[in-house]
């Protein structure tokens, strides 16, 4: 079955989901236990549908790869020059050739001089430069949110952008009368760099094994770790070591709604959609639970029609009042006090990397088991620069 079969089958189960709760939905707008169980059997069945035609694009991409050229074409003239210029310090290919045989502890002595240009602070070594990109590639896949932020790079501790808190105005004047002068007020918003850390462990039999492919397992298992804990952080970081996520209460986006009652209503999600400045609403993007976009799959507008839409082309997102949504675990569940979505632009986050992953290789600590230990860090921060830009639906409280 192709891709679009999917979609397609994907909509139709969505129309037979949609009509059964309309069929079925008492007048106090609840189904019974029998039919709730029966429509939350069909919900199902479109999610599933929706992962199979995520795995289907992950599959075709992955085999337009596989068959793209291995090498570029020769279009220079022969003999002529289209050598590049050499790459040194961390870029160049000699650290990047130590450095790996480093982590597997080959020929230490002989490639200690070459890691000299990248020794840390702390002992380590600095990840080679095409490495490092592969790392923020990986980090990137996992994390939905650095899809959706800003994301710059810091070579020192702090990073202080420049915000325009208010704006001068023009006004009316009489002739020859004289002008008004009306400044801009500027602030700033100050970016660090907590740490953030994990250990890794390799036998030693995989690291002395030249099939294994270790850069490749290191990158993945770091963004898969690392990738889980910043997300954590964008979204309910407290800001005291680590980033301060827009779902807390201090530093993080604004409040653009409150339900009136313990659930989620059409009103409610309407009032959060227009408390969104319009500017910001042009490319604003849900972000909510899974269990959250199931409870809005039941909501309807004014005219009786539902607010999410499945996606019936390819390179179009399902939608919630014809925004696109993305969802994470880590974004809060409805509960009562708890701000459970929020809808903006999260451009306005913006995440600082500091420049330079760290990789170190600790040798004895569990040299009893057989095994190499590997500590892995970096260093980033993330804030919220404009308040306004992302607004937050909040539960009403006990």
């Amino acid at each position: 079955m192709t891709i679009q079969e999917l979609r397609e089958k994907r909509a139709k189960a969505w129309d037979t989901a949609r009509d059964f709760l309309d069929s079925k939905r008492r007048p106090d707008g609840t189904l019974s236990a029998e039919d709730s169980k029966t429509y939350d059997a069909l919900e199902q069945t479109i999610v599933d549908l929706g992962k199979e035609v995520q795995r289907l694009e992950r599959q075709t991409a992955l085999g337009a790869e596989l068959q793209s050229a291995t090498s570029a074409p020769i279009l220079g003239k022969p003999a002529s020059a289209t050598t590049e210029p050499e790459k040194s310090g961390t870029a160049s290919a000699e650290y990047s050739k130590a450095f790996w045989n480093s982590i597997r502890n080959r020929n230490f002595m002989d490639v200690s001089n070459d890691l000299q240009i990248g020794t840390d602070s702390e002992g380590g070594y600095l990840v080679p430069d095409e490495f490092e990109r592969k790392l923020i590639e990986a980090l990137e896949e996992e994390s939905i949110f650095r899809q959706m932020a800003t994301v710059i790079k810091t070579s020192n501790g702090d990073r202080k952008i420049p915000i325009v808190t208010s704006k001068g105005e023009a006004v009316w004047m009489d002739e020859e009368e004289q002008y008004t002068l009306s400044d801009d007020t500027f602030g700033q918003a100050s970016l660090s760099a907590f740490k953030l850390g994990t250990a890794i462990k390799v036998s030693e039999e995989l690291l002395n094994d030249s099939v294994f492919d270790l850069p490749t397992y290191i990158a993945r298992e770091f963004a898969r770790r690392i990738g889980a804990k910043e997300e954590e952080a964008f979204f309910v970081g407290d800001g005291k070591g680590k980033p301060t996520g827009i779902f807390h209460a201090t530093g993080g986006a604004e409040d653009g709604a409150t339900t009136a009652g313990a659930n989620i209503s059409f009103d409610d999600v309407m009032e959060l959609f227009y408390s969104l400045r319009s500017p910001y609403r042009k490319k604003a993007v849900w972000v909510l639970n899974d269990s959250t976009v199931k409870a809005l799959r039941k909501l309807k507008d004014g005219n009786g029609n539902y607010i999410w839409s499945p996606s019936v082309s390819a390179g179009l997102p399902d939608t919630i009042l014809n925004r696109p949504y993305k969802t994470s675990s880590y974004v809060p569940e409805v509960k009562a006090g708890a701000k459970c979505m929020a809808f903006g632009d999260f451009k306005y986050y913006w995440i600082a990397d500091r420049s330079g992953r760290t990789f170190k290789r600790l040798n004895e600590l569990f040299a009893m088991t057989g095994q190499v230990g590997f500590l892995a860090s970096q260093r980033l921060d993330g804030k919220l620069i404009l308040p306004e830009a992302i607004k937050t639906l909040k539960i009403k409280g006990a």
